[in-house]
């Protein structure tokens, strides 16, 4: 039994130096430091469509953005782009428009989630969808890529795109 426990802890003991050896050599990047990739490049970033309060004649879905630990915080401004809804892969022929300021600079990354409003009008015109894909804006223009957001919601003519703000 004494030699099994001087041989484990030899064993510990060594893979501890072999592993700190590792560390030393190859130091990791800080999380989120200079050269982490950006949390607003949409393979970086997650987002998930969520139902919110109604209003007067509208339902509103909130899309909620949150990044991973080890990406670079980065800006993002004003409303997503480019638009588009689908249900079970398919279109639903809808388009949005933007509402609200354009301006407002919000920071998002690690522990800095952002959201943004899907309005859409109670017109008895909805259509399911399961699927959003945008672009997302900073404040020198878009972000290259398209972000995909899911959940359960309905769209229809005259449904509009708030601009991302910060939190959940």
């Amino acid at each position: 039994m004494r030699i099994n426990r001087k041989i484990a802890v030899s064993l510990v003991a060594t893979v501890l130096a072999g592993t700190a050896g590792v560390g030393a050599a190859q130091a990791a990047p800080a999380a989120g430091g200079a050269g982490a990739p950006s949390a607003c490049r949409p393979a970086n970033h997650l987002a998930k469509i969520t139902q919110s309060e109604a209003s007067s004649g509208h339902s509103h879905y909130r899309v909620t953005l949150t990044a991973p630990s080890g990406y670079a915080a980065c800006e993002l401004a004003g409303s997503p782009t480019d638009v588009r809804f689908s249900n079970g892969g398919k279109d639903t022929g809808i388009t949005a428009g933007s509402y609200g300021s354009q301006q407002t600079v919000v920071t998002f990354g690690p522990g800095h989630p952002v959201h943004f409003d899907i309005q859409v009008p109670n017109n008895g015109q909805g259509k399911a969808a399961d699927e959003a894909s945008f672009t997302l804006a900073a404040p020198g223009g878009e972000i290259p890529g398209t972000s995909f957001a899911e959940g359960a919601f309905q769209v229809a003519a005259g449904t509009v795109i708030g601009p991302v703000q910060s939190g959940a």
